[in-house]
């Protein structure tokens, strides 16, 4: 599940920020810029993100596009969330109380504060916490929506899975192998767009690589065209090869770092991809860290708010550490888990086993350290690491690490281009400032 958790100003508290999504009513002096399937979006509600953004980018040393530039992209997120949030709600998907009480208690602990301590920053940064509440449920809206819409549309066959194996294994110097970080200025083209009307948009890509190679900037060019997120100059991110489209990886493997590619087309459109940083390429892994850890898990309910396990939580913490009882025997009471019985024991983990807001936890512990509460979409956890040790793969577990990177290479795409599908079934109606 690939949950993107958003905070407002707040520097995002350390978060992945996505834009909030939350519907705002128009103040007397306000006025509506849009409307999506008969909801509004306010000039306040963009003028707000707007100013997130900026704040954003300026913490991060990033350039800041020009305000009318950054209100067209803000003003375009906040279409798109609201058709998908449109769509959430037509096809049924609900998120109950307990969930966001988790995803709150999730932000308070990840950013080291307790959740009257969140609530106090929120409302200091003019965000009141019912409305910081509201954008939580609607990010694990789009969430589930985006579980359930776009990953169901990715397919990976085990002739794909054997292929691919056969390619790494085959190539001494295999470009995939690779780490690679790109940056792309994506032209974008609709899935509905006639040959004489992508003809006519690859002409515009064209004319923009060839300003390129003229000595114009790329991240100029970037901001000035660019259909993709245009934050940190337009970058996709360092990582293995194998985890970017083919297409991008063919297209660049011969360049060298700051060089610009040829056009390359996909489903989403025209792009032009600058390479930011090549490391050499590594040994196909075929061994793995395992790790091996304990946990208590409390589940919040309407008798036991996750306030409330979080104490214990701590409680059971101090008994262990002063050794008024060991981790297994607390585990065996009280967690509501079926590792209970085995003293919380969850046995040799690969990476990946676990949800990511428990694993980066237990990754950080040394061994015999025990973690402060974590909260999960599951409850609220005690963590104890036990030991690590580093394993040969076996082959069945070398084909699922391939077909989850396969996976993961394909969600990009797959993602765009459901994204713009649901774009072009909503109502969207944009307004002249009065």
């Amino acid at each position: 599940m690939k949950f993107r958790m958003w905070a407002p100003a707040l520097a995002c508290l350390g978060l992945n920020c996505i834009t909030p999504v939350l519907a705002q009513s128009a103040r007397p002096a306000d006025h509506i810029v849009a409307v999506v399937n008969s909801e509004p979006i306010t000039n306040s509600e963009v003028n707000a993100e707007v100013q997130r953004v900026t704040q954003q980018l300026n913490q991060q040393r990033q350039p800041v596009p020009t305000t009318a530039t950054l209100r067209t992209q803000v003003l375009d997120r906040l279409i798109n969330d609201k058709a998908q949030l449109h769509q959430a709600r037509e096809t049924g998907i609900r998120i109950d109380d307990a969930a966001v009480d988790q995803a709150e208690q999730t932000v308070a602990q990840q950013n080291q504060i307790d959740v009257a301590e969140l609530r106090r920053r929120v409302t200091k940064e003019g965000l009141n916490p019912q409305r910081f509440r509201a954008q939580l449920r609607d990010q694990l809206t789009l969430s589930r929506l985006h579980e359930r819409e776009v990953e169901s549309r990715i397919r990976v066959s085990d002739a794909d899975v054997e292929r691919t194996m056969a390619e790494r294994l085959a190539e001494n110097a295999d470009p995939f192998a690779q780490d690679i970080n790109l940056a792309q200025i994506l032209v974008a083209v609709s899935e509905k767009a006639s040959a004489e009307q992508a003809a006519g948009i690859y002409v515009k890509a064209k004319a923009v690589l060839d300003r390129i190679r003229a000595g114009e900037g790329f991240d100029k060019l970037l901001l000035e065209v660019s259909a993709s997120d245009r934050t940190n100059g337009g970058q996709l991110g360092l990582r293995r090869a194998d985890r970017y489209p083919p297409a991008f990886v063919n297209a660049t493997q011969s360049l060298g770092v700051g060089e610009v590619s040829d056009i390359v087309r996909t489903g989403a459109g025209f792009h032009i991809l600058k390479v930011i940083e090549k490391r050499a390429p590594t040994v196909y892994t075929q061994s793995v860290a395992q790790s091996r850890a304990r946990h208590i898990l409390l589940r919040p309910s309407a008798q036991v708010t996750p306030a409330q396990a979080n104490e214990r939580l701590v409680d059971y913490k101090r008994r262990i550490e002063t050794g008024a009882a060991t981790f297994q025997a607390v585990a065996m009471q009280y967690s509501q888990d079926g590792s209970a019985a085995q003293g919380g024991d969850l046995g040799w983990a690969t990476p990946g086993m676990f949800v990511p807001e428990f694993e980066e936890v237990m990754n950080r512990l040394a061994e015999g350290q025990i973690s402060n509460p974590v909260t999960s979409r599951f409850g609220v956890h005690l963590i104890q690491m036990v030991e690590r040790r580093r394993v040969d793969l076996s082959p069945k577990e070398v084909r699922e690490i391939v077909r989850n990177q396969l996976r993961d290479m394909r969600y990009e795409e797959a993602f765009a281009t459901w994204a713009r599908e649901v774009r072009e079934r909503a109502f969207v109606e944009l307004r002249d400032s009065p």
